[in-house]
């Protein structure tokens, strides 16, 4: 059997788009031979599609769809992820279309992911097909999770997923499958969603597996991709890449930002970004995502210094923005500031210099990045990352602000391991002043993040520990870390649900995002 793979990048809701991206490759497949042409989980609608599942209309419109993508299907079975409507609600479907017709409807009984809990219901689960006179099992998403004790006649199996990416979920995905493969004596061929989908990033790498458990085939990653697989044919074992496997996966999170930022932009319709440039590492990382994601020439940059920034900070900015042959303007916010502060003194005079003058500069900033995007309609790009956010250090509606956050799910020693990779593969764009730099978020003078909190490396350390790995205080401790500092750290993360309700979508690309694996009560007095 010769099996097509289509790994194709869709657009949420474009359903005459995504339409006429299958029949391009259902036309593809058969010139190639193939005896079937595999699309991924919801790939007529695009996904998640969330509340537009509960349309009737939207559907209706999926099952026009199907009849047109049928018409192309003489001579060739077409397997399309589509949502469909059943008596108990809308299910995740693998339809199998062949002869023109669309013939039976595979769908998905383990509903586990959150972004589909309460928008599709569960339905009967993996069926045996005949294709090409082979007993093929079709499985779709998290069905394959729970797949066990497979008829024997049964030859293959075919999964029909869209599985995010995520730091570590993508070795996870693969263990899975050679399990799979190995235990039950199948060729498992899997394919993928492949793009960006709002906060969501699927990787593609469509794989298969053959009955020894081997990989045979692994399709590119966060690119769209087409393969035949022939059964018949010498199939050689090949390496899983290490980057899958190793603690260090710096490239693939590059990889899933540049395309989540791009996707982001280019599907809602936008094509230029701005960032405030701090001199700092966070805003030098997005800003070098953004032109790698845009060009250079889409985006542009300002830089806001106050009183209190330091003279270094303005000429690194700028030496970096030079660098990378971006536009950018200095304004410095001193006088607003100065004013802004005057004006207040009727009603907060009289009082020390605290975090309300701090949150002033940090506020004009948004100010003025906002006026950059009514005017020239530079979308703002948040700068932030999951150790401030987890910590609250960061101000709400000022460096909390932006359209889009593409890597407030990294943490801060891991924008340095960006920092360096982005210098590795582009040049040292990024120059040296900014990496060795303390971090300091200039708000008064001689601040730095330091003067109430540990070297990042340990406050990243016990943050992973606490969140991603969901530990207990004691836990943490008991593994060597200082008792007060974990206290002190698990005390800010707690008091600061409030501030993660109200930030920008944050692209996810760990496998633990606040607001989505990780939800905490807004209101909450357990505290442990």
């Amino acid at each position: 059997m010769k099996i097509a793979l289509a790994q194709l990048n869709y657009t949420i809701g474009d359903i005459a788009g995504n339409t006429a991206k299958i029949i391009i490759a259902v036309e593809r497949a058969k010139n190639e031979g193939a005896d079937v042409v595999l699309f991924c989980e919801q790939a007529l609608n695009g996904s998640p599609a969330f509340d537009l599942l509960r349309k009737t209309t939207f559907i209706e419109l999926c099952d026009e769809a199907l009849d047109e993508i049928a018409s192309y299907c003489n001579g060739i079975t077409a397997i399309v992820g589509a949502p469909v409507l059943m008596s108990n609600g809308t299910q995740s479907a693998a339809v199998v279309i062949e002869n023109g017709r669309v013939r039976r409807y595979i769908t998905k009984a383990n509903i586990t992911a959150r972004r589909e809990m309460g928008f599709l219901s569960s339905g009967e689960g993996t069926k045996v097909v005949r294709i090409a006179g082979e007993k093929v099992a079709i499985v779709v998403g998290d069905d394959l999770s729970h797949l066990k004790d497979m008829d024997g006649d049964v030859e293959m199996i075919f999964s029909v997923n869209a599985r995010r990416y995520g730091k570590g979920l993508m070795s996870y995905r693969y263990e899975t499958m050679h399990r799979i493969a190995f235990v039950e004596s199948k060729t498992l061929v899997m394919i993928n969603n492949v793009g960006g989908s709002g906060e969501i990033v699927y990787d593609g790498t469509s794989a298969v597996f053959n009955n020894k458990g081997e990989l045979v085939l692994l399709m590119k990653s966060f690119e769209e991709d087409f393969a035949i697989y022939d059964t018949e044919a010498d199939n050689k074992p090949c390496d899983i890449p290490q980057e899958l496997y190793r603690h260090e996966r710096t490239g693939y999170l590059y990889n899933a930002a540049v395309m989540g930022l791009r996707d982001y932009f280019h599907k809602n319709g936008y094509n230029k970004a701005c960032v405030g440039l701090s001199g700092g590492i966070d805003s030098a990382v997005v800003t070098c995502i953004a032109v790698e994601a845009l060009g250079k020439e889409n985006v542009r940059v300002l830089m806001m210094p106050s009183q209190f920034s330091t003279d270094h900070s303005v000429s690194d900015a700028t030496e970096f923005a030079e660098r990378l042959g971006i536009e950018y303007s200095v304004l410095p916010i001193s006088e607003a500031y100065t004013s802004i502060v005057n004006t207040l003194k009727p009603a907060i005079g009289g009082h020390a210099f605290d975090v309300t003058e701090e949150n002033i500069q940090a506020r004009l900033r948004t100010i003025m990045l906002m006026a950059l995007q009514n005017k020239k309609g530079n979308i703002v790009l948040n700068c932030s990352n999951k150790s401030e956010n987890a910590l609250g250090m960061c101000t709400l509606y000022g460096d909390t602000a932006g359209a889009f956050s593409v890597t407030g799910d990294l943490y801060k020693t891991e924008m340095y391991d960006l920092a360096r990779h982005i210098n590795k593969i582009k040049g040292d764009v990024i120059p040296e002043n900014i990496l060795e730099k303390e971090p300091s978020s200039e708000l008064h003078p001689g601040q730095k993040d330091s003067d109430v909190l540990p070297p990042y490396n340990v406050v990243d350390a016990i943050l992973q520990r606490m969140i991603e790995q969901g530990q207990h205080r004691e836990e943490i401790i008991n593994a060597g870390f200082d008792a007060e500092v974990v206290e002190n750290i698990h005390s800010m993360v707690m008091q600061n649900e409030k501030k993660r309700y109200q930030y920008p979508p944050v692209l996810r690309l760990s496998a633990c995002a606040f607001g989505h694996e990780r939800l905490m009560p807004l209101i909450n007095k357990y505290g442990d």
